[in-house]
C-alpha cells in the first residue's frame, strides 16, 4: 500500500521527546522558546507565537486583530472547514469567496466584490502549498482598511513574487498536524512582523497572562507542549529538503502526467511547497477506482466546499461559487510525500494512466 500522506518522524524526534519527558518541564517552556526564534528565522517570519493546533492559531489571531461579534471576514468556501469555523467561532460572520481556477486560491477579483462596512478581514489560503496572490489582496485589504491574516497551514516555506509567507499580511498561522509538511504531533504557530501584535498574540494563547496570575486580557490556553516543540525543532531542520524532494516529485509527475490529466498549475515567480499534489479530472471516479486496484492512497480536498456545508448554510451566499464548484467535483490528490521511491512514484503514475483509460 503506498499511503497519500505519513508522517516522518526519525529517532532524532524520539530521543527529543524522552530529554524533554525527563526534564520535567513539559509545556510552554525553554523548547516552546527556542522553536518560536528558530522558526521565525527559517522562514523570514518576522516573530513567532507557537499555539496548540492550527485552528486554534486562527482563532486566537482573529481576537489579536480585533474581529468580534458582528464582524464580517472574507475566506475562500474551497478550504477545510477550520478556516471558516474560526471566524464563527469568534462571533464574526464568514462570508465566502470563490477561487482562481488555476491555483485554487482566493480569487481577488471576487473578493473586491465582497467587501462591505462590516468587513474587518480577509483569510487568503495557501491552498495544496501554493501561496494566493498577496500583492493584490493586500491592496484591496489596505484600500478599505482590512486586516489580512495568511492562512499558511499547508505551506511551510512557500514563496511568491520574491516573498515568503507572512511578508505582507499582518498575521500568518500555521498548523503541525501530522500529515503537514512538518509535524509537532499537534500544533501550529503564528507569525507577524508587528512584534506588538505577537506579544498580544502570546497574551491571549495564555489566559491573557504575562507575569503569572496577572491578567491583561481575557484569553484562553492555546498553549504548546514541550514535547511538541522538541519535535518541531528536529522537523524544521529538515523541511526544506523534504519540500526539495516534494518540488523533485511533482516536477516528475507534470512531465508524465501532462496530457493525461490537468496536473497543477504555479504562478510564475512562486514556489510551491506541493502540500498536496493535486490533479483534476472529470472522470475522477475511473482514476479513484484504478487506485483502490493498485492499493495506492488518495484524498479529495475538499468534495463539499464550505458555502454548502449545513454548519455555514445560515452564513452562505446563495451565489454559486462557479470555479469553487467545480474543482470539488474534479480535484484528486495524490501521493507526493517526500519518501517516496522512484519506483513508488512509477508505481502511481502507470495507476493513473490505466485509469485515465478505462
Amino acid at each position: 500500500m503506498i499511503h497519500l500522506a505519513s508522517p516522518i518522524i526519525g529517532d532524532e524526534e524520539i530521543d527529543a521527546v524522552t530529554r524533554v519527558m525527563r526534564s520535567g518541564m513539559l509545556a510552554q517552556g525553554k523548547e516552546v522558546a527556542a522553536f518560536e526564534d528558530e522558526f521565525a528565522a527559517e522562514f523570514d517570519a518576522g516573530h513567532a507565537a507557537a499555539i496548540s493546533n492550527g485552528t486554534m492559531a486562527l482563532v486566537v489571531a482573529l481576537q489579536a486583530v480585533g474581529v468580534k461579534s458582528g464582524d464580517e471576514v472574507i475566506v475562500p468556501s474551497f478550504t477545510f472547514a477550520a478556516t471558516a469555523n474560526a471566524v464563527a467561532l469568534v462571533g464574526a460572520t464568514p462570508v465566502f469567496a470563490d477561487i482562481d481556477a488555476a491555483t485554487f486560491c482566493i480569487e481577488p477579483s471576487h473578493v473586491a466584490t465582497l467587501v462591505t462596512d462590516r468587513t474587518r478581514a480577509i483569510i487568503p489560503v495557501h491552498l495544496y502549498g501554493h501561496m494566493a496572490p498577496m500583492r493584490r489582496l493586500r491592496a484591496i485589504a489596505d484600500k478599505h482598511g482590512l486586516r489580512i491574516i495568511e492562512d499558511a497551514a499547508q505551506a511551510h516555506g512557500a514563496r511568491r513574487d520574491g516573498l515568503p509567507v507572512g511578508a505582507l499580511a499582518d498575521l500568518s498561522t500555521y498548523s503541525f498536524y501530522p500529515t503537514k509538511n512538518m509535524t509537532t504531533g499537534e500544533g501550529g504557530m503564528i507569525t507577524g512582523r508587528d512584534s506588538e501584535l505577537v506579544e498580544r498574540v502570546k497574551l491571549l494563547r495564555n489566559h491573557g497572562m504575562e507575569k503569572r496570575y496577572h491578567h491583561d486580557l481575557i484569553g484562553g490556553n492555546a498553549r504548546m507542549t514541550e514535547m511538541g516543540a522538541a519535535i518541531g525543532r528536529i522537523q524544521l531542520r529538515n523541511v526544506s529538503g523534504w519540500n526539495k524532494r516534494r518540488r523533485e516529485i511533482a516536477g516528475e509527475y507534470d512531465q508524465r502526467l501532462d496530457t493525461i490529466v490537468a496536473t497543477p498549475s504555479v504562478a510564475d515567480d512562486t514556489e510551491h511547497v506541493y502540500h498536496q499534489y493535486t490533479i483534476r479530472s472529470e472522470r475522477r471516479d475511473d482514476l479513484i477506482a484504478a487506485f483502490a486496484e493498485a492499493g495506492i492512497g488518495y484524498g479529495i480536498y475538499y468534495p463539499i466546499p464550505c458555502h454548502r456545508q449545513e454548519a455555514f448554510r445560515r452564513f452562505a451566499d446563495p451565489e454559486e461559487l462557479v470555479e469553487t464548484d467545480r474543482a470539488a467535483a474534479e480535484v484528486l490528490s495524490i501521493p507526493i510525500r517526500p519518501d517516496l521511491t522512484t519506483r513508488e512514484v512509477e508505481y502511481v503514475i502507470d495507476a493513473i494512466k490505466k485509469g485515465a483509460k478505462q
